[in-house]
C-alpha cells in the first residue's frame, strides 16, 4: 500500500513535447521519478523549471523481482513512473496494477506504438493481429502467420526484424512484405520496407525502438496452418506417436480451451494436443508431460515450428506434477491411462469446474474409462475414422484404430474419488 497513488505516465519518442498537460503535471508534482535511462532522458531537468527536481531511479536488471522493494521504500512519497506509449497495452502498467492494485495506480496513457503503426500503414487497428515478442522467442510470431494476414509485431530490439524475416522464409512466407517502423512519433522516425527473403540488414543498422509491420504472402502453397484445431498430421515431426488429425480436433473440442486457461497434456508424444491448445489463443498456456527423452525433443521442435515456443515440457507423470506451480484448467490423458494411479493423480489436480479428457485404444483402457464414468459421470464416446487410400487404380477405406474418449467436468471435491480398483469399478 502506498500513501499516494502511483502515477504511470506513457511517454513516446517525441518526449516531453508530446505529453499532455496532465502528464506533465504528474511529472512536475513527483518526488520520485522511475523509468528506464532512455525514458528518463526524455524528461530533461530543464523542463522541471525552478521546482525541486524529483529523485530519479532507473530500473535494475532484472526489474520485476526488484519492484516490490522499490515501491515499499518509497511508499510515503509521490511516485511517477515513466512507461512506453500506452502503459496498459503490453506495458509496465499491467505489471504495476497486479503488484499495487488498481486503486493505488493512476494511468495517463499516450498513443500506443500499435496505434501509431496502424496510422502510418493505413491499416485498421481492428483488423490486424498484434504479436508481442518482448521477452519472447521470435518463433511466437509463426502462430499468427497465414496467407493474407496483416501483423504488427512489437519487437524485442534490433535483432527482431531479421529473426522474423528468417522465420517467415523458412515457413514458406519468404515473399511477405516487412516494414520496420522506428522511433514512431519522434524526430528520428524512420521507415524501412523490404521482402522477408531479401532481408540483408545487419542488426546494428536497425533502430532498437521499432515496430514491425508484416503483410503475409505464402510461396508455393505451404501447409495451411490456422488457429482452428485439426492441423494436418504432416505439420508435426516425430516418431508417429501422436493424436491424429481427426481425433485431435474432436479432443480439442472436448477440452474446450478459453483464453488464459492452462492445459496439462499427459503423455505428450509429439505435443500435438498441447500445441493446438496454445494456438487457439495467444493467452492459452500448456505443460506437456513426457518421459521419453527423444519425444521431449520432438515436442520442443514442434512447438517452435508452430509458433508456441513457450510450451513447457516436464518429465514423467504423475511424479513431475509436483514441479508445476500452476494447476490445470483442463487435463488431457493421451498416454498412460492404465498406469496405476495416473487418472487418480490427474483428477486430484483439477479444481471444481476443471475438465478431464482421456483417450483409449485398448480394451483394458476402455474398461478403465467406463469405470470412471460410472463414478464421476461425463460422456463416453467411441470414434472410428477411415481414410480413403489407393489400391491399384481404385480407392479403399483404411480404418484407423477406434478411439474411446471420456470427457468430464469435475463437479465435486475429489475426496474418495478414484479409490476403487479398476477391477471393482468395472463390475
Amino acid at each position: 500500500m502506498t500513501a499516494h497513488p502511483v502515477v504511470i505516465v506513457g511517454i513516446g519518442a517525441d518526449g516531453w513535447e508530446g505529453l499532455s498537460e496532465s502528464a506533465k503535471g504528474a511529472i512536475l508534482g513527483a518526488e520520485v521519478l522511475m523509468g528506464s535511462p532512455r525514458q528518463l532522458d526524455l524528461v530533461p531537468a530543464a523542463h522541471l523549471g525552478a521546482r525541486r527536481a524529483p529523485t530519479r531511479l532507473t530500473w535494475p536488471s532484472p526489474m520485476i523481482p526488484a519492484l516490490p522493494s522499490m515501491f515499499a521504500e518509497n511508499a510515503d512519497r509521490k511516485v511517477c513512473v515513466l512507461a512506453s506509449g500506452d502503459p496498459m497495452f503490453h506495458g509496465l502498467g499491467v505489471t504495476l496494477v497486479r503488484l499495487l492494485g488498481a486503486d493505488n495506480v493512476r494511468v495517463i496513457s499516450h498513443p500506443s506504438s500499435v496505434a501509431l503503426a496502424s496510422a502510418r500503414m493505413g491499416w485498421a487497428s481492428s483488423e490486424v493481429d498484434v504479436v508481442s515478442l518482448v521477452n519472447r522467442d521470435s518463433a511466437t510470431v509463426l502462430a499468427a502467420v497465414v496467407d493474407g494476414a496483416r501483423l504488427l509485431v512489437l519487437s524485442n530490439g534490433r535483432s527482431t526484424p531479421g529473426e522474423v524475416a528468417r522465420l517467415l522464409s523458412g515457413a514458406g512466407f519468404g515473399r511477405s512484405t516487412l516494414t520496420v517502423l522506428a522511433q514512431l512519433g519522434g524526430a528520428e522516425e524512420s521507415r524501412t520496407v523490404t521482402v522477408a527473403d531479401e532481408w540483408d540488414h545487419a542488426d546494428e543498422d536497425v533502430d532498437a525502438l521499432n515496430v514491425l509491420a508484416v503483410e503475409c504472402i505464402s510461396v508455393d502453397h505451404p501447409l495451411r496452418l490456422t488457429r482452428i484445431p485439426g492441423l494436418p498430421d504432416a505439420a508435426f515431426v516425430g516418431d508417429g506417436q501422436m493424436t491424429k488429425q481427426e481425433i485431435r480436433a474432436l479432443t480439442l473440442c472436448a477440452l474446450a480451451p478459453a483464453p488464459g486457461e492452462h492445459l496439462w497434456d499427459v503423455g505428450g508424444g509429439s505435443g500435438t494436443v498441447a500445441i493446438e491448445w496454445m494456438r487457439t489463443h495467444p493467452r492459452c498456456t500448456a505443460t506437456a508431460f513426457e518421459k521419453v527423452a527423444s519425444r521431449v525433443s520432438q515436442i520442443g521442435a514442434n512447438a517452435l515450428n508452430l509458433g508456441v515456443p513457450a510450451l513447457a515440457v516436464k518429465g514423467t507423470a504423475p511424479e513431475a506434477f509436483a514441479e508445476e506451480v500452476r494447476r490445470p484448467d483442463a487435463v488431457f490423458v493421451g498416454g498412460g491411462v492404465t498406469q496405476p494411479g495416473m487418472l487418480e493423480a490427474c483428477w486430484e489436480q483439477l479444481s471444481v469446474g476443471g475438465r478431464l479428457v482421456a483417450n483409449a485404444v485398448t480394451a483394458e483402457s476402455e474398461s478403465l474409462l467406463l469405470g470412471w464414468m460410472s463414478r464421476q459421470g461425463g460422456t463416453l464416446r467411441r470414434f472410428q475414422v477411415q481414410r480413403a487410400e489407393p489400391l491399384g487404380a481404385f480407392n479403399v477405406w483404411r480404418p484407423q484404430l477406434p478411439v474411446v474418449q471420456w470427457s468430464v467436468t469435475k463437479s465435486q471435491p475429489s475426496a474418495g474419488a478414484g479409490t476403487d480398483t479398476p477391477e471393482e469399478s468395472t463390475q
